[in-house]
């Protein structure tokens, strides 16, 4: 019984092109008769091959999912015998995959695409105090990037010069040369030695960059923070990466940001948690304490008869919703009551006065059992 083409390829039957590409590359680097002398490695590759070939195509695909391998018969047939010039999507693939070279870059008319280049991103970690990270604000950065050369405006030619065609590829930026496999020979295109794969080759380098067409620059940024990031939280500074070529626009830059741990405040969404410590009396009796929060000192009310383990909120001195700094949190306050393990004579007497109005025995646990029944321990 034929395999299914999508168990082949060890992908689910949602897999997108860029998944069934990662996919077919891997496996048919792995058993390519050329590198996998094992028996039965060649038919493994053939049936790689048949899977992509099919599932790659979106008609074939789509006969193939109502209607199993019958409905796609006609299409192609194991092996690259198939393959003409015009199929560039799977030849390109499978001239990549074993050569390192292929169709990438070409054009129609087979000459290298000489247009812009977008520059490369980067990326920038960036630490965090907690508060810095609530309130957000100006942070001020150091970047290493690649700009255009001034000097010869990006070309890597010397002033007054210009790159000139590259005698060994005509241009092109690759040359051919032909391979043999067990499928028979096939032309192979491999980047020019001469040129690089650019097409040009720069007779009077710019002394300003040494022919690159760009300098490595260090720079200072101001990031502006939002309020209320978090860990992970990926700020895109707009044109800050590397330069472009051939006049291609630069890059991004994108800073991740870290936010350091605070010794006394924790977050929990758009909540900050703390804990606060008070006497049993305090407890008891209640009162009104100060209490530090990430907007400074403020008065918390401690009700009468609060217990251990209480959670008092204070509302809105959490962490503003990024977008929306007018809408914070909340602070969440846990309450641990101290029980003293040393007390004075005068105040044994005048609790065990209290444990008499209450009608409380003093048992084995003495003092701290009886100041723990008032809290429910």
């Amino acid at each position: 019984m034929a395999r299914d083409f999508y168990e082949i390829l060890g992908v689910s039957r949602s897999a997108d092109a860029e998944e069934l590409k990662r996919a077919y590359r891997r496996l048919a680097r792995k058993y390519h008769p050329d590198v996998n002398k094992e028996p039965g490695a060649e038919e493994k590759f053939k049936e790689i091959n048949r899977a992509y070939e099919v599932l790659s195509d979106p008609q074939a695909r789509a006969n193939y999912d109502l209607f199993g391998e019958a409905g796609v018969s006609g299409v192609g047939a194991a092996g690259f015998s198939d393959f003409g010039i015009g199929d560039m999507g799977g030849f390109a693939d499978i001239f990549e995959t074993f050569f390192g070279g292929g169709f990438g870059g070409f054009t129609s008319s087979g000459r290298r695409s000489q247009g812009p280049t977008r520059g490369e991103d980067l990326r920038y970690d960036l630490k965090l105090e907690f508060r810095e990270a609530v309130f957000g604000g100006e942070k001020e950065i150091r970047i290493n990037h690649l700009e255009t050369c001034k000097t010869c405006q990006g070309t890597g030619a010397k002033p007054g010069t210009r790159p000139v065609t590259c005698s060994t590829c005509g241009g092109i930026g690759q040359v051919r040369r032909s391979a043999r496999t067990p499928f028979g020979s096939f032309t192979q295109l491999t980047t020019c030695p001469t040129c690089g794969g650019s097409g040009e080759v720069i007779e009077s380098r710019c002394e300003s960059c040494g022919g690159q067409g760009h300098i490595q620059v260090s720079k200072k940024l101001k990031i502006t923070i939002p309020a209320g990031v978090d860990n992970g939280t990926r700020l895109r500074v707009s044109g800050e990466g590397d330069a472009g070529l051939r006049g291609g626009p630069p890059g991004d830059l994108y800073v991740y940001l870290f936010v350091e741990p605070d010794p006394e405040f924790q977050r929990e969404g758009n909540n900050i948690l703390s804990r606060i410590k008070i006497s049993y009396l305090q407890a008891i009796l209640g009162c009104r304490i100060p209490v530090s929060t990430v907007d400074g000192e403020a008065e918390l009310k401690i009700p009468a008869g609060t217990q251990p383990g209480t959670v008092l909120i204070l509302e809105g001195r959490g962490v503003p919703r990024v977008g929306n700094p007018v809408a914070r949190g909340d602070h969440l306050i846990t309450v641990d009551v101290e029980i003293p393990t040393h007390i004075t004579h005068e105040e044994r007497e005048l609790l065990e006065k209290l444990a008499k109005i209450r009608g409380e025995r003093m048992g084995k646990g003495g003092l701290e059992g009886f100041l723990g029944s008032l809290f429910g321990g």
